[in-house]
């Protein structure tokens, strides 16, 4: 690792303490000196978190509950109530379960969502537990094997320092994780409502959408990746929202998603 990766590996960690711990300074900085971007995504979470009073947030596929994350930062300044889960037992031993030890409201779980209870196969990448291979851990082998395939898990492992198995079927391995059903996830934490599902699962976000049973469960915004889905998928989830009464709108690799009527929120959802 080379002194510029060093010392933005310290940074993070620095941050992470600071987060984990609730430091003033943390908190106290986004929520006096923080600017979104105009017409972001991320606006458009600060202006509703603001909005309401003690939101509450299920989060599928947290990771490690910081790096990369768009929801973190008003988890921690708006406090936030709810649940988080992740199915990678490293990382979730590591990071997200002693990120949010001391956090009030927020319980994580160390699950997958699934239609049932019980345990499924879930594919990682063998060589690195680094945010940039544990990111890419999915219920899909072929997501792994394309990154692979296109150079990208060589290129990371070069930045690390990382050598490669000879073939490339050694990068990938298969670990058993625990899964829980939307129903028994929301009798387990008490979920009375949902004001905010956030999703990141790697190609496998239109299958959480419909185990949530949304025209029933009715969270008021969704947001989940897009970035894997082929264009007919994309348009498949987009059209199923629009049919359960949501407005849609990509930001990227992002879609964000917002049951109407979004009163005070509609520019946000312009093209």
């Amino acid at each position: 690792m080379n002194f510029k990766s060093r010392i933005k590996s310290l940074y993070k960690r620095i941050i992470f303490e600071m987060s984990a711990g609730n430091n003033f300074l943390f908190t106290s900085f986004y929520r006096y000196l923080y600017r979104p971007g105009r017409n972001s995504i991320d606006e458009f979470t600060s202006l509703f978190s603001k909005s309401r009073n003690n939101l509450a947030v299920v989060q599928i596929g947290a990771n490690d509950g910081i790096n990369n994350d768009p929801i973190h930062k008003f988890i921690k300044r708006d406090h936030w109530r709810g649940v988080l889960l992740e199915p990678q037992k490293y990382v979730y031993k590591k990071y997200l379960e002693p990120l949010y030890r001391n956090t009030p409201g927020i319980n994580v779980l160390n699950a997958a969502l699934d239609i049932n209870d019980g345990n499924k196969p879930i594919y990682k990448i063998s060589v690195s537990n680094s945010r940039w291979a544990t990111g890419l851990t999915s219920f899909n082998r072929a997501v792994l094997e394309e990154a692979v395939r296109s150079g990208y898990v060589q290129r990371q492992a070069l930045k690390e320092g990382v050598n490669l198995p000879e073939n490339e079927n050694g990068c990938i391995e298969e670990e058993s994780v625990e899964c829980i059903s939307t129903d028994s996830l929301i009798k387990k934490f008490s979920l009375d409502r949902i004001d905010w599902l956030q999703i990141d699962t790697e190609g496998f976000d239109f299958e959480i959408i419909k185990m949530f049973n949304i025209a029933v469960t009715k969270p008021e915004v969704i947001v989940y990746e897009n970035i894997h889905f082929s264009d007919d998928l994309r348009k498949e989830c987009i059209n199923y929202l629009m049919q359960n009464g949501y407005i849609t709108r990509n930001y990227g690799p992002n879609t964000l998603a917002m049951r109407l009527p979004a009163e005070g929120f509609r520019n946000f959802f312009r093209t």
